[in-house]
């Protein structure tokens, strides 16, 4: 019967550990989950940061070019009339 109680310790003390390595891992699993959703929401305010400043940027370039800037003269010319067309369609529309 000896044998048999050992047997059964030894299990037991098997289960135990094991049990104890389940619950350090759920943990340390909750820890991570959490981390990554810190991360994500950090990552996702950074997104909409870097979008308003590429807005910014874009708007400078505009103003630069109609400031007689020779750079962006080209590409401002072409969202202006990009807008005129939209204006034009619009007051199409409405016409109808």
């Amino acid at each position: 019967m000896s044998k048999i109680e050992d047997i059964v310790d030894a299990l037991e003390n098997k289960i135990s550990k094991i049990l104890h390595k389940q619950e350090v891992l759920k943990q340390t699993n909750a820890k991570l989950s959490d981390q990554l959703e810190q991360q994500q929401q950090r990552l996702l305010e950074q997104q909409e940061e870097i979008s308003g400043w590429v807005e910014k940027h874009d708007t400078l370039k505009m103003a630069n070019s109609m400031l007689g800037s020779d750079e962006n003269k080209r590409e401002t010319k072409l969202k202006i009339n990009a807008l005129i067309r939209d204006i034009d369609h619009c007051i199409g529309q409405l016409s109808e």
